[in-house]
C-alpha cells in the first residue's frame, strides 16, 4: 500500500518515467509573487471558463477543497497560472459517497435520455471550446491548434455517446433446450474512477466520461495536479447541464495528492479505475484494484516505432516523422520515439528529417503564439530527463545528428533532438522518454524492422510507410506489429475517436473511446428465458423426484 501511494503521489501525472516529480509548485514555494496570469487581460479566455485566482478542486454538487493549495504554472514563461484547492482523503470519501447515489438515479434513466444529456454537454463543450483549449494550451504548453483539438476529441466522442445510447446491446443467442431463448443483457457498473494525465488533461476525461455516463455509470474524476485549472474549469461547463436538468452530479472532482489518490484506487465502491499514466505506477494501480475484485482500464507508457520499408513514399513518410516526433512537444503517449529505415533509404531519410527539424527551430515558441509550431515541455522534470537521456545516449557511442540542447529562455524549451549510431536494442532506446527525442535505426529487411519494432516492452501504437502490399499485410498480420494500433502509411499519433484506443504488453491492455470500448463499462448478464412451460435442464442432465 505504501508503494502505491508513492507511486500515485510521484508519478500519476507523468505517463514517461517512474524517475519524474510532481511537476507543480505550491502556493509556499519558488512563485512567491502576487502577480497571476488570470489577472491579466491578455488571459481573460481564463475567466470565461469558470476560473478565478483561486479555485476549490473538489465538486460534489457543490464546490469545496480543505486541502494544500497547488499554483498552476505556465511552462513556456514559468508564470503562475492561478490556484486550485486541493481535496482532502475525507473530502474523496464524500465524493465517492455523492457519486455512488447519483448513479442509482443516473441509471434508472433510459439509456436514450442519457444520450440526450450527453449531447448537450457535447454542445456546452461547443460554447466553450476557444477559451478551453487555450486553457488546454495554457498548462499542458501545447499549441493552440492542439489545445482545440483535444477538445474536440471530446466534444466528438460525445457525439459518438449519443448515437451508441441508441444502439448499444446485447444478442440473441440459440438455446439447445425447445422454447428456451437466451438473451445477453449490458448493465452499468456503478461508479467509474478515473485518473488522467497532464498531457491530455481534457480528452482523457471526455473519453472515458462520455461513454460511462452514456452505458449508465456515474463518474468520478481525479486529474493530473499540474493541470488542476483544466480539470475545475471542464466539470464546471458540464455542472451547468446538470443544473438545466435537474440531475445530481453524475460526474464528480476531486483533485489531490497521493493520499487522495490512494483513497480512490483501493475504496470497494470504485467499481472501475481507468488510470493514464507510467507503466510501473499502472502495475501497482491494477494490483491494487485486482486485490478488491474491481475492474481497471490501464493506458500506460509507449515506445513507438515508425518503420520507413525500401518502397516508402519518403515525402509521405518524412511529413508523419516530423509530426510523430515533435508534435506536442514529444509528450503524446503515441510519440514516435523510434524510427526504424531501410538501408537503402536511410542516408537520404535521415539528411532530409535533419533539414526538417531544422525549419522547425524558428518556430519554437510560447504555445500560444500564431508562428509557433512547438511549444515547450511541461516542467523542468521533463527538461531533466531529456538530459540524462540524451547524456546515456551519448555514453553509449550514439550520435546527436541534430538538437541536444536546452534553449535559454524562460520557461522549459528544449531542442527537438535526432541521435543516431546506437544498436536497436540500447536500454536507453528501449526506455520512454517523455520528451522530444528520436532514434533512427538502419535495418536490412521488413522483417528485421518488424522485430525491432515488438521487442520494446510497450505495444501501444506503430506504423509502417510501405506501397508493397505484401509487406502492409504483413504488418498487420499474427506476425506484424504487436501493439495495439498498427498503421499503414499515416503517423503513429493523431488517434481518432472512433476506434478503440489502447495498446498491449506494459501499455496495460486498455480500451477506451470508440469500437465496443463501451463494453468495459458495463457488466454482462447472460438471461435464460424459459417459456416451454416446463423445467428442462441443458446437456440432456435428467434429474427430478415423481
Amino acid at each position: 500500500m505504501a508503494q502505491l501511494q508513492r507511486a500515485i503521489g510521484l508519478f500519476r501525472l507523468l505517463p514517461q518515467s517512474p524517475v519524474q516529480r510532481l511537476a507543480t509548485f505550491h502556493s509556499s514555494s519558488i512563485l512567491r509573487s502576487d502577480s497571476y496570469l488570470i489577472d491579466s487581460p491578455e488571459y481573460s479566455f481564463l475567466k470565461d471558463v469558470g476560473l478565478e485566482r483561486e479555485n476549490p478542486g473538489v465538486f460534489m454538487g457543490s464546490w469545496k477543497g480543505s486541502g494544500q493549495t497547488v499554483t498552476s504554472v505556465d511552462p513556456g514563461t514559468g508564470k503562475a497560472i492561478a490556484t486550485v484547492r486541493m481535496g482532502s482523503v475525507q473530502e474523496m470519501d464524500e465524493t465517492i459517497r455523492a457519486g455512488v447515489d447519483a448513479y442509482k438515479e443516473w441509471s434508472k434513466v433510459p439509456a436514450p435520455v442519457r444520450g440526450d444529456i450527453v449531447r448537450q454537454i457535447g454542445d456546452e463543450l461547443r460554447k466553450y471550446k476557444e477559451p478551453l483549449g487555450k486553457l488546454v494550451s495554457l498548462e499542458v504548453g501545447k499549441i493552440y491548434s492542439e489545445g482545440q483539438g483535444e477538445v474536440q476529441e471530446s466534444i466528438d466522442i460525445c457525439d459518438y455517446g449519443v448515437g451508441l445510447s441508441r444502439i448499444y446491446s446485447g444478442q440473441i443467442i440459440s438455446s439447445e433446450r425447445a422454447d428456451h431463448t437466451i438473451l445477453e443483457a449490458w448493465r452499468p457498473l456503478g461508479l467509474v474512477g478515473v485518473i488522467s494525465a497532464y498531457n491530455f488533461p481534457n480528452a482523457v476525461f471526455g473519453w472515458n466520461a462520455a461513454i460511462a455516463l452514456t452505458t449508465g455509470n456515474s463518474v468520478l474524476w481525479k486529474g493530473a495536479p499540474s493541470t488542476s485549472l483544466v480539470s475545475v474549469a471542464t466539470i464546471k461547463i458540464l455542472a451547468e447541464v446538470y443544473k438545466r436538468n435537474d440531475l445530481p452530479p453524475i460526474t464528480t472532482l476531486c483533485q489531490g495528492g497521493a493520499d487522495v489518490g490512494q483513497k480512490m484506487v483501493c475504496d470497494k465502491r470504485v467499481k472501475l479505475v481507468s488510470f493514464t499514466g507510467s507503466c510501473p505506477t499502472g502495475r501497482n494501480v491494477g494490483v491494487e484494484v485486482q486485490k478488491r475484485f474491481g475492474k481497471v482500464i490501464l493506458e500506460l507508457g509507449g515506445n513507438n516505432a515508425l518503420i520507413i520499408d525500401e518502397s516508402a513514399n519518403l515525402k509521405m513518410a518524412l511529413d508523419a516523422a516530423l509530426f510523430g516526433c515533435i508534435g506536442t512537444t514529444g509528450q503524446r503517449c503515441t510519440t514516435t520515439r523510434r524510427i526504424i529505415v531501410h538501408e537503402k533509404l536511410y542516408d537520404k531519410f535521415l539528411k532530409d528529417l535533419t533539414n526538417k527539424y531544422k525549419q522547425v527551430v524558428s518556430r519554437i515558441g510560447h504555445q500560444l503564439e500564431d508562428n509557433t509550431l512547438v511549444g515547450p515541455v511541461h516542467s523542468q522534470q521533463n527538461i531533466d530527463n531529456y538530459q540524462a537521456s540524451i547524456k546515456e545516449a551519448l555514453s553509449l557511442g550514439g550520435n546527436v545528428a541534430f538538437g541536444g540542447k536546452i534553449i535559454p529562455r524562460e520557461g522549459y524549451f528544449v531542442e527537438p533532438t535526432i541521435i543516431t549510431g546506437l544498436p536497436h536494442d540500447s536500454p536507453v532506446i528501449h526506455r520512454e522518454t517523455f520528451a522530444p527525442i528520436v532514434y533512427v535505426l538502419k535495418s536490412k529487411s521488413v522483417e528485421e524492422a518488424i522485430a525491432w519494432n515488438n521487442e520494446v516492452d510497450q505495444g501501444l501504437s506503430s506504423a509502417i510507410f510501405t506501397e508493397n502490399i505484401n509487406h502492409a499485410f504483413k504488418w498487420i498480420g499474427a506476425q506484424g506489429s504487436d501493439c495495439g494500433i498498427v498503421n499503414i502509411n499515416t503517423t503513429t499519433n493523431g488517434a481518432e475517436i472512433g476506434g478503440a484506443f489502447g495498446g498491449e504488453k506494459h501499455t496495460g491492455g486498455g480500451r477506451e473511446s470508440g469500437s465496443d470500448a463501451w463494453k468495459q463499462y458495463c457488466k454482462r448478464a447472460t438471461v435464460t428465458v424459459n417459456h416451454s412451460g416446463e423445467l428442462a435442464c441443458a446437456q440432456g442432465v435428467v434429474f427430478n423426484v415423481e
